[in-house]
């Protein structure tokens, strides 16, 4: 007998029902109720009869399940429901034994920890493998000059090795949050019933173990209402897709024939419906629209969880979806990331030549006068009006004469020597001596540092 008088409004079946979605939890909700039962028995809240005929029908679904032949019917709200209700067909009124000292409120959230916690897991292998194509490229280019950009405007020139490497350690940081998210992912809420417990003396951390949990979630209200590792999961997505996008944006600007620093592989790349000659970076445009995508994902979820009351509430439900695109948007980004690295061809000529603008060794000027005991902000001041007199008259600074670097600076007129030998290319690039920088031997160290954090494992 129901509750209810009435049934359910078919409008409100539809709002209410998750199966949709949710039916990808299935691996997961037979895994648990493989540990539950066993559970069960072991504390001789059930029969061991009783267990094998549940794990027997378990089974059964399973084989349905991955097959793709299991019988889903029009009011199965949820994957959970569906799996009870076709087991109980299966093995008879038994399979109602297998809900004892459980809840759907901690059955759904145990399935959805282990499911992000498996998601976490390969979101730091896919990464990881990123991370080795973006390691190779920037050894096979470890020399080739580049101009580095502030306000996409030349500023400095760098290796294109280091500049790849920049990337190389924004994704080593996605990884340890997915590293981060995983552990978060690793607490066992399952045992915690609707929300105060159950009224059996149940064994959570036999479950945990059968599981693979390292703990067990201490607070029972905690466990069921609690979704800080999807959060988790989120925020490091939002992240790396962020970086991802980043990423993108200069693909695309560089592969356009104004830059011409690179060409895209055809395999990650689109043609145009009407102009036959257009190559387009389709795939690194999507890099960036994605990147939105998941981060709303997150946003979306802190409103959900806003200001929620305890303990569970069928906002909850709203977390999966939310989780789930993300985790499908930053399968196919990141792979998307690694096919157009790994393919991209580098265009050196271009890239010195862009490299070759006299003009953005301005800083190393400033800092000749600086080693000449002129004021850093003096010296600023000097190289300025340099910048403006050599594009006014048509020439580069290394033409300009000494009388008239004399004009500028008595101190740069004395030294124009010195001035000649820092504006030779080598002089631009080798200068950068800090740890970190672009000199040669400086990203020589940091390719070797890649490679040991490369081998380690991500949460280390």
């Amino acid at each position: 007998m129901s509750r209810f008088h009435e049934p359910q409004h078919p409008d409100f079946r539809r709002l209410n029902s998750s199966i949709a979605f949710d039916r990808r939890l299935w691996s997961q909700d037979i895994a648990q109720s493989r540990a539950h039962a066993k559970m069960l028995a072991a504390r001789e809240i059930i029969t061991t009869e009783d267990r094998d005929a549940l794990l027997s029908g378990l089974d059964a679904v399973e084989l349905e399940l991955r097959e793709e032949r299991f019988p889903f019917q029009e009011d199965d709200e949820d994957i959970h429901m569906a799996i009870e209700r076709r087991l109980t067909e299966i093995v008879g009124p038994v399979g109602g034994k297998l809900h004892t000292a459980r809840s759907r409120n901690d059955q759904v959230v145990t399935d959805l920890a282990m499911y992000t916690r498996e998601q976490a897991t390969e979101a730091q292998t896919a990464i990881t493998g990123l991370m080795a194509v973006l390691l190779q490229r920037a050894e096979e280019h470890v020399d080739w000059p580049m101009p580095g950009y502030t306000h996409l405007q030349r500023a400095q020139p760098v290796y294109l090795g280091h500049h790849l490497l920049a990337y190389f350690w924004m994704l080593q940081r996605d990884r340890s949050r997915f590293a981060f998210a995983e552990r978060e992912a690793g607490r066992l809420p399952l045992g915690a019933g609707a929300l105060a417990g159950v009224n059996f003396d149940t064994d959570r951390r036999m479950m945990a173990n059968e599981l693979g949990f390292d703990e067990i979630i201490p607070n029972s209200i905690d466990a069921v209402s609690g979704r800080d590792f999807v959060l988790d999961y989120l925020n490091a997505a939002a992240t790396c897709s962020t970086h991802l996008s980043r990423l993108g944006a200069e693909l695309v600007l560089w592969s356009s024939e104004e830059f011409g620093f690179c060409e895209l592989p055809d395999a990650w790349s689109s043609g145009s419906s009407i102009m036959p000659q257009k190559k387009n970076p389709d795939a690194a445009e999507l890099l960036r629209a994605k990147a939105p995508r998941v981060v709303g994902h997150l946003a979306a979820l802190h409103g959900v969880m806003h200001a929620l009351p305890l303990t569970y509430n069928k906002d909850l439900q709203e977390d999966k979806e939310h989780l789930f695109d993300a985790v499908d948007t930053l399968e196919a980004t990141v792979a998307a990331a690694t096919g157009m690295l790994a393919g991209v061809g580098f265009r050196r000529e271009r890239l010195q030549e862009a490299a070759a603008d006299e003009l953005i060794a301005a800083t190393d000027v400033a800092d000749l006068l600086v080693r000449l005991g002129v004021p850093f902000r003096e010296a600023h001041r000097v190289v300025a009006g340099l910048v403006r007199t050599a594009p006014d008259s048509d020439r580069r600074l290394s033409e300009l004469t000494p009388d008239e670097l004399a004009a500028h600076s008595e101190t740069l007129g004395a030294h124009h020597e010195e001035l000649a030998e820092v504006l030779s290319r080598s002089s631009w690039l080798e200068s950068k001596v800090s740890e970190g920088g672009t000199s040669l031997a400086r990203v020589r160290e940091q390719l070797a540092l890649a490679r040991a954090v490369l081998d380690e494992p991500a949460g280390s």
